[in-house]
């Protein structure tokens, strides 16, 4: 098997085609790179919101039992 380049100052010419294919190259791991970042933001967002929606949850319930403890209080003489 032979290399394709005889050695890395070739390999980096690509040819004479050095600019596009290195242009390729570039958009393309610019791209990766947005998608990777934009998932992980968008996993934080989503969990803070669910943590938010957990703490909303609590205290409602913790409202309703209030006021159903507090109604049985004011129930009984």
């Amino acid at each position: 098997m032979t290399p394709a380049f005889s050695s890395w100052p070739a390999f980096f010419a690509m040819g004479g085609y050095a600019f596009y294919v290195w242009l390729a190259v570039a958009c393309t791991l610019l791209a990766l790179g947005g998608l990777v970042l934009h998932t992980l933001l968008q996993r934080r967002w989503l969990l803070a919101d669910i943590r938010k929606r957990q703490s909303r949850e609590r205290r409602v319930r913790a409202a309703k039992s209030q006021k159903a403890a507090g109604e049985a209080a004011g129930d009984q003489p």
